[in-house]
């Protein structure tokens, strides 16, 4: 469509094509290339964790992490109801029971006040997911965990240069995860990472990762992995971007700042939530509700705005609302109303690296005259 601004275009217009030009004029391409180690060794710098383990998409590194961490048949996993259902799935794969809780009305991120009552002799662990911009509260999580002896697999997967009390997000797992995908602060087109300090669970990892392939017995098995490999293509992108992450997370606060100034005065919405008392929002992307009172829900309203020319998404459905679980007997007759209301009346407008100014001028008077 002529001049239809996508909800997400990325940013390349730094060192990606100088060191995709290398990787093509020495032949490495594939996960053999010298960009993987290195990508991995800055991103691990980066979030300060000990181990980087580059994978093929971040849906995938929540499995392999899943994996790592032992659960198995009946082993319960505490999690957001509100996320993507790679998060979900990753435990069921693994045969593990997904046990949810509601989020909080204003970050969007889990409510943690919810986890205790949640913990039976079966959990196993707890899977904590930053949502949307702002990181889960922490402290509170990390307590429970060490009171009940729990595993935390951190989904960090919107996260890149977000910290929580100046730590990095991606720093408080057992096991922590990223995604790259061309929407994340820092893309390889497809790709994810495991991070880690525990050295056990990062040897795990990269023999998941790769098909378990014994050191001095390639092709005789113990274990089931993946081919999870990660290019030296996709590695000299990410390089690339991670050398301009902090630019980036300024670019998007300066976006979401502009995004809230000029959108505060349409009454119908309830805008993202700029910071909280332990972390200022990276705005992976930028959320809106529509309030209670307005009579049609986001559905609608992301049509009227896709007539109008403006990309956008509907907010995540919730674990529990999924079809594919209840046909399996899981997470049935389960009400988590605030994951509810923000399914239905939750969605993002073009938020990408990308985005103009002027294009962010067009984006706020359309929305202004659908609610106005």
């Amino acid at each position: 469509m002529a001049d239809f601004i996508p909800v997400n275009e990325p940013l390349l217009d730094g060192n990606e094509k100088k060191y995709l030009n290398e990787c093509i004029d020495t032949g490495w391409i594939s996960s053999e290339g010298p960009f993987v180690k290195q990508f991995e060794a800055k991103f691990a710098e980066t979030v300060r964790r000990k181990h980087a383990i580059t994978v093929c998409n971040g849906s995938v590194a929540l499995d392999a992490a899943v994996v790592a961490l032992d659960i198995q048949a009946g082993d319960e996993v505490i999690l957001p109801t509100f996320t993507i259902i790679s998060c979900g799935a990753a435990i069921v794969r693994a045969g593990g029971i997904p046990v949810v809780v509601d989020c909080d009305p204003l970050t969007w991120n889990m409510d943690v006040s919810q986890i205790e009552a949640k913990i039976t002799p079966k959990t196993k662990a707890i899977m904590v997911v930053h949502i949307y911009g702002l990181p889960v509260d922490m402290n509170p999580v990390l307590e429970l965990a060490d009171k009940y002896g729990l595993k935390i697999i951190e989904d960090a997967a919107e996260m890149h240069g977000q910290t929580y009390r100046d730590k990095p997000c991606g720093s408080f797992g057992d096991i922590s995860t990223f995604s790259f995908y061309p929407n994340k602060h820092v893309t390889t087109g497809e790709g994810g990472i495991i991070v880690t300090d525990d050295d056990s669970l990062a040897e795990k990892c990269r023999s998941l990762r790769n098909l378990c392939f014994q050191p001095q017995r390639r092709f005789i098995h113990e274990e089931l992995g993946w081919n999870l490999r990660f290019t030296n293509l996709q590695a000299a992108v990410g390089l690339a971007q991670l050398e301009r992450l902090p630019e980036f997370v300024q670019r998007k606060r300066k976006m979401g700042a502009f995004y809230t100034e000029l959108l505060a005065e349409v009454s119908q919405l309830e805008l993202s939530l700029v910071k909280t008392d332990y972390a200022e929002s990276i705005y992976w992307v930028y959320g809106m509700i529509i309030k209670d009172d307005v009579p049609f829900d986001a559905a609608e309203a992301m049509q009227r705005l896709r007539e109008k020319k403006i990309g956008t998404r509907p907010f995540f459905w919730g674990m529990h609302e999924q079809p594919v679980f209840h046909k399996k007997g899981l997470l049935k007759d389960v009400s988590c109303p605030v994951a509810e209301r923000l399914s239905r009346r939750g969605f993002y407008v073009p938020s990408g690296l990308a985005l103009t100014e002027d294009q962010m001028k067009q984006v706020v008077i359309a929305v202004k005259e659908v609610f106005n």
